[in-house]
Order: structure tokens, then sequence, then C-alpha cells
């Protein structure tokens, strides 16, 4: 593996990568991290499972629990089977790498949350999705590891704590890519170490491109991107998601998700065109985009992705060259901020005290403190709508 101009550190909410000096913006992007395929443990994602590199001996009994698995929705079981073999093949790198994986206690997949830490998320859809996860990890482990398994099969996870633990590691660190190998091309997950360590960013400074000529993943610097010293350097873990896919799959939500989504169910609607500009919006819905290059208006800092995530998810109406009737326009935003202060009326504690009892337990587990973030960040977005509506009222020309 090799690294160029960067470094590796521990912080408040786990490893990260950042720049060790700066970086100017350059037309081409530049290569920071060089994995070779050797240090990582890929699975094809269909039939004919294919690994590279191929560490499972003929005959092994894993590769039958591996073919046993549905090839359509058990990629991540899969991986945690191959995982949980690397720790006990010899002198395989995994077995010192594990050293860089969260315990138990440190990560905060819901896979590993207690029902008490479900029921903190005030998201009943989501905590009955996490629920079906548990006991599908748990079912699995119970076909697989019962007593008359082999020893070889029984060390691997003596007890469904550790297999749970390996299916939460396989969807969080997961990249799925295409590689090519030789003159075969294949979809695979990839668990990869070091490039695991990259944190995510709805705005990445950071991409994964795969270098066929060598079977090496290089993480890219976008073209034209500047980074300073000290800076973080991150990618994108998943694009057009909302926060309750982030949770269910990396255990993090974020207050300024651009894709996170508010169900409306009144009738009133805002001029489109106008909202977009007087935040300074533009672009397509699935490229909206703030335009921090232009004269600023003042409040331009208020922008974030929330208000982008406002502008996707807000109820509006566009027709033609029509303009909207301020009368009108100021009755919609009044009964829109109004829906919205009834949906946080509906949650059991406010953003205000969830921002206490945060404050208030330091020592609280990662999954408990990860339940209460997200309530908190649901309703951190619906309060930057209602500000931003009441913003739009006070900006707009007509």
């Amino acid at each position: 593996m090799r690294a160029y101009g960067i470094e590796f550190k521990e912080g408040p909410d786990g490893f990260g990568v950042y720049a060790a000096k700066d970086v100017e913006p350059l037309r081409r992007a530049r290569v920071v991290m060089e994995i070779p395929i050797e240090l990582m443990l890929n699975i094809s994602k269909k039939l004919p499972w294919m690994f590279f590199p191929d560490i499972i001996p003929l005959g092994h009994p894993i590769f039958d629990i591996i073919n046993s698995t549905d090839p359509e929705t058990d990629w991540d079981l899969r991986l945690a089977c191959l995982l949980l073999f690397a720790f006990d093949c010899k002198d395989n790198f995994w077995q010192l790498y594990s050293d860089f994986l969260p315990g138990t206690d440190e990560c905060p997949s819901l896979l590993l949350a207690t029902e008490e830490d479900l029921l903190e998320l005030q998201d009943e859809n989501l905590a009955s999705t996490m629920r079906k996860q548990q006991l599908r990890a748990l079912e699995f482990w119970e076909k697989n590891w019962h007593s008359g398994a082999p020893l070889k099969i029984k060390r691997l996870a003596r007890d469904p704590e550790k297999f749970i633990w390996a299916v939460s590691m396989a969807q969080s660190r997961c990249i799925n890519m295409q590689i090519r190998v030789g003159a075969l091309t294949q979809d695979t997950n990839m668990l990869i170490p070091y490039a695991d360590m990259l944190n995510h960013s709805f705005e990445p400074n950071c991409f994964f491109h795969w270098r066929f000529k060598d079977r090496m993943l290089e993480v890219m610097i976008n073209a034209g991107q500047q980074i300073r010293k000290g800076e973080e350097m991150t990618v994108n873990y998943m694009s057009g998601q909302k926060n309750d896919m982030f949770m269910q799959r990396y255990g993090f939500s974020s207050p300024v998700n651009p894709w996170d989504v508010i169900q409306f169910s009144g009738n009133a609607r805002i001029h489109l065109d106008s909202f977009l500009s007087v935040f300074n919006i533009s672009g397509l819905p699935e490229e909206y985009c703030h335009n921090t290059g232009l004269l600023s208006k003042e409040g331009d800092a208020f922008v974030d992705g929330a208000v982008i995530a406002a502008a996707r998810t807000l109820p509006t109406w566009s027709d033609g060259d029509l303009p909207p009737v301020p009368s009108i326009e100021r009755k919609a935003v009044k009964e829109l901020q109004e829906e919205c202060q009834k949906m946080l009326a509906q949650f059991p504690t406010t953003s205000k005290k969830d921002l206490k009892i945060l404050d208030s337990m330091p020592e609280a587990t990662r999954t408990l403190d990860a339940a209460i973030k997200y309530r908190l960040h649901r309703k951190l977005l619906i309060e930057k709508v209602v500000r931003a509506l009441e913003m739009y009222q006070e900006r707009i020309l007509f």
C-alpha cells in the first residue's frame, strides 16, 4: 500500500484521512493512495462466486455457507463470512488490520443496537427494519454455526455477537465497484483496507478508481480541487439517499443531507423558481447546487444541504412565465410552516432537549449516540425548512 501527502488520524468519530500538505488545484485528478488487490477481500456480486484474491481452499465448508446465501440480497452475509475466514487464515493481512476495525462497543451500526437504542430513534419504520436485519443475521448464524458444524467453522464465530459484528463491518465498510482482472470484468463487493478509513461527505474531495493494469485501487483527489493542510479527505458513500438509509447501512446521519425528505400532506405550494432564486440555487432537481461564486446575497451563509433538500422536498408549482401572487404565496408559506410545526410537535422530545441529552451522556454507547443524533437531525431539518420559508417570504421580490 502506498500513500502520498496524507496522514491517518483518530478523532472523536473514529479514524479519518487528512491532507499532510497543501494541495493546489490541477486539471487532472491525482493519486493519494494505492492499494493492491492482494490486501483486499473481494467477492463477485453474481454467481459463480469469484474471490480476488482467492484465499478459500478447495472444499472448505465456508464456501458451502457462502453458496447457500441468496444471490440477490445476501451480499453482506457473504462478505462477513469472507472477513471471518480471513481472520482465521494463517498469515493473512486482515489478522493485522483487524486492530484498525472498531470493536462492538465502538461501532455505531444499528445491527449492534439494543431494543432500547432502537426506541430512541423515534422512527418506528427504521426501528422495525433494523429488528428484521438483526433477526436475519441471527438466524443465518444459528443455521450455519450449529452444534454439528465443523470446528473450522465454529471457531470463526463462536457466538452470534461476533457474526453480527462481522455483518456490520461488511455493510459499513464495503465498496461496490466494477473491477477488471486480466480479461475478466466483475461487479464486486470489496473490503479495502485504508480506503475504508475515508469518511463520508456530500461534497467529497476524493473518489475511487480501479487501475486494471496492475490490479490496484486508487484513491484520487478531484480535478480542480484545492485542499489545505489538515483538511479531511472524504468520499461520497451513497448518492441520492435519505438519512434513514445512511443509518441502516453505516450508523450515522447528517442534518445537511441534501437528499433528505419531508412528507407534506397539505395542498399548499410555493413558486419553485422564486424559491430557487431567493437562495441562489440553480440546476436541475437532481443536480441542485448553491451558486457561491456569484454575487452573494446577505444570508447566503444560511444555505447548506438542508436548504437544497428543502428545494427538492417542498411542494412547489411552476407554470411557464406566470409569476406568483404575493398574497397567495404568503398564505402557502404560512400553511407549510404550520404543517412543519405539527410534525415537530409529534416528536416526544424537542431538538433542544436532544442536545441536552447528548451533552449529559458523554459515555453513551455509539449506537445510542447515533440514534439520538438521527432523531435530532430530523428535527433540525424541519426547523431549517421553517426558517428557509421565513427568509423566502422576507426576501422575495415581486
